[in-house]
C-alpha cells in the first residue's frame, strides 16, 4: 500500500496524462466530422465505423490486457502498448483513404487499451479501498479533459495546421507519456502477484459471478451507448438536426465535456462520504439511471430544439453508471483486479463500437427508406433508448434483493 501522499499524486498524474491522450484521440472524430466527411466522402455508417474502429481495437485487447496487467503490472504494459498507439497515430496522420484511416484507428485503440484499466489495476493494489471510487471518478474527470481538448481547441487549430498535423502533435504527446511512465511508475511485485493469481485462478470466477453477469447488458448497451453519444453522435445531431455550424457544434461539445469534467471532480470527492452513509453503488445506479432515460427521451421529443444543453444534462444524469467499474474491482480479490476490470471493459467498449456504428446504420437505413433526417435520427435514438431500458431491467432483476 502506498502511504506517501506525494508519490501517490505523481503516480496519479502520470497515469492521468496517458489517459488524457487516449480520450483526446478517442473523441476527436466528433469534431473532425465535417472535414473527414468532406475529404473522404463518408456516409453516417462510415463515420460510425471509423469512430468505432478505436473501440474495436480497444475491446479485443481487454482480456489479454487483464492477464498481462495482473502478471507484469501497469508500468511495462501501458508503456509497451503506447508504442503501438504512437505508430497508429502517425499512420492516421498520413492515411490517404478510408480503409487506411480505419486500420490506423484500430491500432490506436489497441495501443491505448491499457490506459484506463492499467491505472485502476495499480490503484486497486496500491491505494486504500475507500479511495477506489474517488480514483475512478477523477480518472473519468481526466477523460473529460481529453474530451474537452478534442472539441473547441481542435476546431480552433484546424484552419491553421490541418487535421493531419494535429495527429502528429498527438503522437508527440504519446511519446512524452511513454517516457514519464518508465521514469515514475513503480514496478510490479511479480512473485507476490503470481502467488495470488495461482490461488484464485482465471476468468471463471469472474464470468460466473452473479453481479458481473448483471452488469454485462448495462455495460454493453447503456454505458457503451452513453460513450457513443458523448464522443460521436451528439456532434452530428447538433450539426444535422439542431442546425449548428461546425464551430457551434465544437463549442457545444466543449461545454458538454466541461460540465462532465466538473461533475466527475465533485462526484469523486463526495463518493467516499456517500459510501460512509451506507448508500451502495447498486442503489445509486438503480435510482439514477431512470433519470437519464427521461432526459434522453426529451432529446428525441424536442428534436430540432434539443441542443448542447440537453445533451450535457443527459451525460450528467448518466454519471452513476461510472460506479460499475470500481464496484466490479472491489467485488473480487486484488489479484484479479486486472482481469475483472478488463472483463467488464470488453463489453463496455465493444458496446461503444456497436452503438456508434449501429446508430449510424439505422440513420442510413431510415434515410434510404425516404424518411427525413430528423425522423431518421429520432428512430435510431429511440431504438437505443429502448435497449437501455431493457438492460436496466435485467440489472434490476439480478440485483432485486440488493440495496
Amino acid at each position: 500500500m502506498i502511504n506517501k501522499v506525494n508519490k501517490s499524486i505523481i503516480i496519479f498524474c502520470v497515469f492521468a496524462f496517458g489517459f488524457f491522450i487516449s480520450n483526446l484521440v478517442r473523441s476527436i472524430t466528433a469534431t473532425l466530422t465535417p472535414v473527414l466527411t468532406y475529404e473522404f466522402d463518408l456516409t453516417a455508417g462510415n463515420l460510425g465505423l471509423l469512430a468505432g474502429g478505436y473501440f474495436i481495437g480497444f475491446s479485443i485487447m481487454q482480456i489479454p490486457i487483464g492477464f498481462l496487467l495482473d502478471k507484469y503490472g501497469p508500468k511495462k504494459i501501458i508503456g509497451f502498448f503506447l508504442i503501438i498507439a504512437l505508430i497508429g497515430t502517425l499512420s492516421f496522420a498520413f492515411a490517404k483513404s478510408f480503409p487506411g484511416l480505419l486500420i490506423s484507428r484500430i491500432f490506436i485503440g489497441v495501443g491505448v487499451s491499457a490506459c484506463m484499466m492499467g491505472p485502476l489495476t495499480g490503484y486497486r493494489v496500491w491505494f486504500a479501498e475507500k479511495y477506489q471510487q474517488r480514483a475512478n471518478s477523477w480518472m473519468l474527470m481526466v477523460a473529460n479533459i481529453g474530451f474537452v481538448s478534442s472539441t473547441l481547441p481542435v476546431q480552433i487549430l484546424l484552419p491553421y495546421i490541418g487535421w493531419r498535423w494535429i495527429f502528429i502533435l498527438i503522437a508527440l504527446l504519446i511519446l512524452v507519456s511513454i517516457i514519464l511512465i518508465f521514469l515514475f511508475i513503480p514496478s510490479w511485485d511479480n512473485q507476490e502477484q503470481k502467488k495470488t493469481i495461482n490461488e484464485y485462478g482465471g476468468l471463471g470466477l469472474i464470468w460466473k459471478n452473479k453481479f458481473f453477469i448483471s452488469l454485462v447488458p448495462l455495460a454493453f448497451i447503456n454505458y457503451g451507448g452513453i460513450q457513443a453519444i458523448q464522443t460521436l453522435w451528439a456532434g452530428p445531431w447538433m450539426l444535422n438536426i439542431s442546425g449548428y455550424t461546425p464551430l457551434q457544434s465544437a463549442t457545444g461539445l466543449f461545454w458538454i465535456n466541461i460540465t462532465m469534467l466538473i461533475a466527475y471532480f465533485i462526484w469523486g470527492y463526495i463518493l467516499p462520504k456517500i459510501t460512509d452513509h451506507g448508500i451502495s453503488s447498486i442503489k445509486l445506479i438503480k435510482i439514477g439511471l431512470p433519470v437519464s432515460y427521461l432526459v434522453f427521451f426529451l432529446i428525441i421529443y424536442f428534436g430540432k430544439n434539443a441542443g448542447s444543453s440537453l445533451f450535457a444534462l443527459y451525460i450528467l444524469t448518466s454519471i452513476v453508471i461510472s460506479l460499475t467499474q470500481p464496484a466490479v474491482a472491489l467485488n473480487f480479490p486484488k489479484a484479479l483486479a486486472g482481469k475483472s476490470l478488463t472483463s467488464l471493459n470488453v463489453f463496455l467498449f465493444s458496446g461503444t463500437f456497436f452503438m456508434q456504428w449501429g446508430i449510424g446504420l439505422i440513420i442510413d437505413l431510415c434515410i434510404s427508406k425516404n424518411f427525413d433526417i430528423l425522423t431518421s435520427y429520432r428512430i435510431s435514438f429511440s431504438v437505443f433508448l429502448i435497449l437501455c431500458v431493457l438492460s436496466y431491467l435485467f440489472f434490476i432483476y439480478y440485483n432485486k434483493n440488493e440495496n
